[in-house]
């Protein structure tokens, strides 16, 4: 009575733990239904551009276009048979058969050890004791061949992976292209950086994770199939191809959520990074609580995604845990003790009991391991499914760097119909202008200037600058200068017309805020050439120095401790010096034609004075925006442009009309 007594209690007990395990799975999957619609009740509004911007492109399931992605991603990763990544391939592959090799050893070896003690031979017990003693060294080196061949494996894959992206990001203009005129990729740093390194790890862990289970039911089922039968075996096969298939369809959604995840993880870094950038700005505002928001709202964005991917992974993983761990064991236990139970069996019927044990714990343990292979197959369906969301935005950033690369963008446009303005303009094509290279000309033949959404700021530019003509070129903000020299330094498509101009080479930006590199001091004068490029022009510091003293800035070089000196040059430098070692650069580089934007704005007047002049004898061009009067006399003609739309091109004379401050 008493015994029954604790059955029932013990019945009651797990059914009372079955009862409260269901309710709590299911009040956390209700939880989470109801944070998703609340999310999608109170973030429809701003969801639904999102939506349709990015809903084709988060499609991440374990399919045929993951598989088609994923072997693009890996012809880059491993280019050819014999490389690099090939050896490392090919070593955790034969680690893995000397590993599972081991396991089978390690099992028999076990075995008669066990036997060996229930049987009380001293003499097996020893001998196998020892042939295990002796074993350790070699079994400990083919783990950590596999380890080393893994994480050398990762790194390679990395490597290959990120010097491909950036050969294709740093070509030409595309890094400025990408956050400029394309919308497609909002955090490029994201996806280059830890994307690239989380997508290599799972590719590679993927290997692993799939290879040696693989191999491990191959093996056991050729060892399981002379003790017990072939149907053992097949059993478990059918189980995890039945398994396997319904647990692929449950965790789809593993992908997708994986793509938001990463895209939220950039865009919490993105806020980050603006507040060290803009630091200054937002002291001079006081904005430290305002910024403050902006961190919390994202980063709450974030935490409200990611718990949503907790509670998926949570009853994920207890459907994962029951159908790849425990119903597989209870699997095996059916298949294994078939041939036991089955008193008929002639492999049995004349065994000792000590020989059934034996050959039990052997077959046992062998279908154990085997059901855990299996189970591990299962269980990748899941990184499997992660991995899709990786590949699924690597392949995007490699889609639009392609397509950058070829002159195409795609960005929100404006309307082109403005209001009171019925007449239809010509139809605004990206890269439909052409692009004419000569020397010592620029020519703006029938040139829309038109911004990369759409915006027209000048619907027919005509105007033609030769070689020592400067031009200075003014007009109220927003009018269009800043687009103009865009579309001169190809920063920008051009949307129709003919544009003569030199090489890329032969024309130089100098920016209100000037550029200073990571490096020496010689850097900042010779940038963007490097120590080898200054010796093959012959240039020699003696030469650099005097560019210094031109724009006074010679005493830099004793204050700061001489060419190779390294510093935060941004920090180090004043906003004057700054813009002083730009036209130090400037003097190095001598290119026919120079835009100058603003760059003398914190240098002395006579000094600028100077430059300019200096300017017109080594034989530079100059195009200039600025609002200061003294500089007319420096230039030849004027660009103004209204902001309405129209401008004017014309050579300054006695009689024109000076206008700034």
């Amino acid at each position: 009575m008493a015994a029954y007594s604790k059955y029932l209690t013990v019945r009651h007990s797990a059914i009372a733990g079955a009862t409260a395990a269901a309710c709590a799975l299911l009040c956390l999957l209700n939880k989470r239904r109801a944070a998703a619609q609340h999310g999608k009740r109170s973030g429809k509004q701003a969801l639904q551009n999102n939506e349709q911007k990015e809903g084709k492109k988060e499609r991440a399931m374990v399919d045929r276009v993951f598989i088609a992605r994923i072997c693009r991603i890996l012809r880059i990763m491993v280019p050819r048979t014999l490389c690099k990544e090939t050896g490392y391939l090919l070593l955790i592959a034969v680690m893995l058969v000397v590993r599972t090799y081991c396991d089978i050893w390690m099992i028999q070896n076990g075995t008669v050890i066990e036997s060996a003690i229930i049987g009380r031979s001293r003499k097996d017990f020893k001998k196998y004791l020892f042939n295990f003693i002796a074993a350790m060294p070699a079994i400990s080196l083919v783990n950590n061949f596999l380890k080393y061949g893994l994480n050398e494996l990762k790194l390679c894959f990395r490597v290959r992976l990120t010097r491909y992206l950036y050969e294709e990001y740093l070509k030409a203009y595309t890094y400025y292209k990408m956050g400029n005129l394309d919308n497609r990729i909002a955090n490029p740093d994201q996806l280059l950086t830890q994307d690239v390194e989380k997508f290599c790890n799972s590719v590679v862990d993927l290997y692993s994770n799939l290879s040696k289970p693989f191999l491990d039911i191959v093996l056991y089922i050729f060892k399981l199939t002379s003790a017990i039968g072939a149907q053992g075996p097949a059993s478990m096969m059918a189980y995890l191809i039945i398994s396997g298939f319904f647990l692929t369809r449950l965790r789809r959604p593993i992908g997708k959520m994986t793509i938001i995840e990463q895209k939220y993880e950039g865009e919490y870094r993105y806020v980050n990074s603006r507040l060290i950038t803009n630091s200054e700005e937002i002291a001079f505002y006081n904005g430290n609580l305002r910024e403050k928001q902006t961190i919390h709202k994202t980063f709450r964005k974030l935490v409200e995604h990611l718990h949503n991917f907790i509670l998926f992974r949570f009853s994920m993983g207890f459907v994962d845990t029951i159908i790849a761990k425990y119903l597989a064991t209870v699997v095996g236990y059916l298949v294994v003790s078939r041939p036991f139970l089955n008193l008929a069996d002639p492999r049995h019927q004349n065994s000792t009991h000590a020989e059934l044990l034996e050959d039990y714990y052997q077959s046992g343990r062998m279908l154990l391991r085997m059901s855990q292979a299996l189970g591990r197959i299962v269980l990748a369906g899941r990184e499997m499914t992660r991995l899709a969301g990786f590949t699924a935005r690597i392949t995007e950033l490699m889609q639009v760097l392609k397509d950058l690369n070829s002159g195409k963008y795609q960005r929100t446009m404006v309307s082109q119909e403005k209001d009171g303005d019925k007449k239809q303009a010509l139809p605004l094509i990206p890269g439909s202008g052409e692009i004419i290279n000569t020397d010592n000309l620029i020519k703006f033949d029938h040139v829309p200037l038109v911004t990369p959404n759409g915006d027209v700021l000048i619907q027919d530019l005509n105007f033609e600058v030769r070689s020592g003509a400067n031009v200075l070129i003014c007009g109220p903000n927003g009018c269009g200068k800043s687009s103009l020299f865009r579309v001169l330094g190809e920063l920008w498509p051009l949307f129709g017309g003919r544009l003569t101009k030199p090489v890329r080479g032969k024309l130089f930006y100098v920016p209100q805020r000037p550029y200073m590199t990571l490096g020496t001091l010689r850097d900042q004068v010779i940038y963007p050439d490097t120590l080898e490029d200054q010796r093959k022009k012959g240039i020699s510091d003696q030469v650099l120095k005097e560019y210094l003293d031109n724009v006074q800035l010679g005493q830099i070089l004793e204050r700061e401790g001489g060419w190779d000196s390294v510093q935060d040059w941004m920090d180090v430098l004043s906003g004057g010096e700054k813009q002083r070692m730009a036209m130090a650069r400037l003097f190095y580089h001598k290119p026919q034609f120079a835009i100058l934007d603003e760059c003398t704005s914190a240098v002395s007047v006579d000094v600028e004075g100077y430059i300019y002049s200096h300017c017109r004898k080594v034989g530079i061009t100059l195009f200039t925006v600025s609002h200061r009067k003294s500089l007319w006399k420096h230039h030849d003609f004027y660009l103004h442009m209204d902001g309405r739309g129209n401008y004017e091109f014309k050579k300054i004379t006695e009689d024109t009309v000076e206008f700034g401050s």
